[in-house]
């Protein structure tokens, strides 16, 4: 992921499907489970869901996911994608031309050897040469597909940092708990846990409904080479919206809201992303005859004011946050009172959703992240000599775009708020291609930085939707199966993710996304993306068993 807390989305109006009446119709193998009456009116749930028709594999494949022998095999399969250091770059030079994704190479090599049955029983395909998709056939061609996703690729490591490191980034040590290196957590598990449950076709399985894995190979940077060329691979061979469900790495499952309740978190939703660039353009000179403001002064209050307005923050009952917030009150253990009261008031009371906002950012002031456009401004340069003017200065701000908002509104604001800076130095203002001002003294252009502007996402369907029923039955079974029945509470939670996995290339395959690691927060030592990387190989093993229910109960869903 880009960032661990991956997902990002645009409105899902889920307010009369919530208020709705009567008894919802299931696919088979599909009900409800009797909840609190506050909570089913706010966040409903759902019963266990395992396999019947395929019940007697399921059973089989946990007392062999349980041995000593399956982790040992699992720990080995870890150790050897971690080992090949596959590192995305943002720079990357086209597939085929840049040597540095010869490591892509060693890595299909790699999967073949540890997965030989795999590639003899399913259809393999290389897209674009390095990112491999897996056709699993199924008998019953009405049936639309399912998509399950991962990526290959890992950020870089830092050489900086070498030093930092318990083990070497790239060695796949195993110590007896903990298994370390780059991708160990994000998101070789991933890959490993989908190839490794496509072979219970060993148990007699045949797969009703066709189901298809496909993996990144850069979507820790555009994800252009990777899951745009799957994307289009994958609507020309099904058609778009042609698959059921999509489900890619997302977000962990813990105790978010105190006691021992756990949250599982299925993000259904991404926030749009823009990168914007501020260049300023003005005559050079020698420094010992200044203007009263160079370039780079001007620059300075260009990004001064762009910090002095913050976006907006909005809490919207058609928002992802509120649905989080309804879930929240209904069974966090410690979230205040004040909270569960207001956000029971908020679904028809204008006043109270306002009074909501206001106690919601007071009890967690980062989730203004969630419900507002957020803007960080990573990179400036500019000058190139000391005694020389600065004749060009860039700064590059980065955004993540609120579901409640768009690429146009960010851009239209940013507009209006830079337009007395320009008006002050008497510069053209070039607005994202259109001509705002006119001044003698040099230019302020406004663009996107890399063409990489995206939209939030679609939102999944979430409520009593069939695919998302099934999704969440399938956690709470895996969740029995781990604690047992006198186990913790389990609540499965929508939820907004900040960043973009690779499923904003697959929009266009199904209205139905959800991004979600089915691995306990606690089973990652050090997160993604950081020094000491590193994760518990029986959180993979509970991958796997994961991945297996959901695609059983998929085969048996009439979805």
């Amino acid at each position: 992921m880009r960032n661990w807390a991956k997902c990002a989305l645009a409105v899902y109006l889920s307010v009369q499907a919530r208020k709705a009446t009567g008894t919802p119709q299931f696919p088979i193998g599909l009900s409800l489970a009797p909840v609190p009456e506050f909570a089913e009116n706010y966040c409903p749930q759902f019963a266990p869901l395992y396999p019947k028709t395929h019940h007697d594999i399921d059973e089989v494949l946990e007392d062999v996911y349980g041995t000593e022998d399956f982790l040992l095999e699992v720990v080995n399969a870890m150790q050897a994608v971690v080992r090949i250091p596959t590192e995305s770059y943002d720079d990357f030079g086209p597939v085929g031309e840049d040597p540095r994704w010869q490591s892509f190479v060693t890595f299909h090599a790699e999967l073949e050897r540890l997965f030989p049955l795999v590639h003899r029983k399913l259809r393999a395909t290389k897209v674009n040469k390095h990112a491999p998709v897996f056709h699993w056939q199924g008998t019953d061609d009405t049936l639309l597909p399912v998509l399950l996703t991962g990526h290959i690729d890992v950020v870089p490591v830092e050489p900086a940092t070498l030093d930092l490191w318990e083990h070497p980034p790239y060695s796949g040590y195993y110590d007896g708990t903990w298994l370390w290196g780059r991708g160990s957590c994000d998101d070789k598990p991933d890959v490993v846990s989908l190839l490794r449950v496509s072979t219970i076709s060993l148990q007699g399985f045949t797969p009703r409904r066709s189901f298809v894995f496909a993996f990144g190979i850069d979507e820790e940077s555009a994800g252009y080479a990777g899951a745009y060329h799957i994307s289009q691979y994958l609507e020309e061979t099904y058609g778009r919206n042609g698959f059921a469900a999509i489900l890619d790495e997302g977000l962990t499952y813990g105790t978010r809201y105190g006691g021992d309740v756990i949250f599982a978190t299925p993000c259904t939703a991404e926030k749009g992303y823009f990168d914007l660039r501020i260049e300023i353009s003005t005559l050079g000179g020698h420094s010992s005859v200044p203007p009263r403001h160079t370039a780079i002064g001007m620059l300075a209050s260009v990004i001064t004011l762009l910090e002095a307005h913050p976006h907006e923050t909005v809490l919207s009952r058609e928002g992802t946050a509120f649905q989080e917030l309804q879930c929240a009150a209904s069974y966090g253990p410690e979230v205040p009172d004040v909270i569960r009261r207001l956000v029971k008031a908020a679904v028809d009371d204008d006043k109270a959703l306002e009074q909501l906002q206001t106690a919601f950012l007071e009890w967690q002031p980062a989730a203004a992240a969630e419900i507002s456009t957020t803007q960080a401004v990573d990179i400036v340069f500019g000058g190139v000599k000391v005694n020389a003017l600065p004749e060009k200065v860039t700064a590059i701000v980065n955004h993540r775009i609120a579901e409640h908002s768009s690429v146009r509104e960010l851009q239209e604001r940013t507009a209006k708020i830079l337009k007395p800076v320009a008006e002050r130095y008497n510069l053209t203002l070039d607005a994202f291609g259109k001509n705002m001002t006119t001044g003698g003294s040099g230019r302020l252009a406004l663009s996107d930085a890399f063409g990489t502007a995206l939209e939030p996402s679609p939102v999944t369907p979430t409520g009593h939707s069939p695919p998302y029923v099934l999704l969440a039955g399938t956690i709470v079974e895996a969740m029995r199966k781990k604690f047992g029945a006198g186990g913790p509470k389990v609540v499965v939670q929508p939820t907004l993710a900040l960043g973009n996995t690779d499923t904003k290339r697959y929009w266009n395959l199904t209205r139905h996304i959800f991004r979600y690691s089915h691995i306990s927060a606690d089973a990652l030592y050090n997160g993604a993306h950081t020094i000491n990387e590193a994760i518990k190989p029986t959180a993979v093993v509970e991958k796997i068993g994961f991945h297996t229910k959901f695609i059983l109960n998929w085969d048996e869903a009439d979805i």
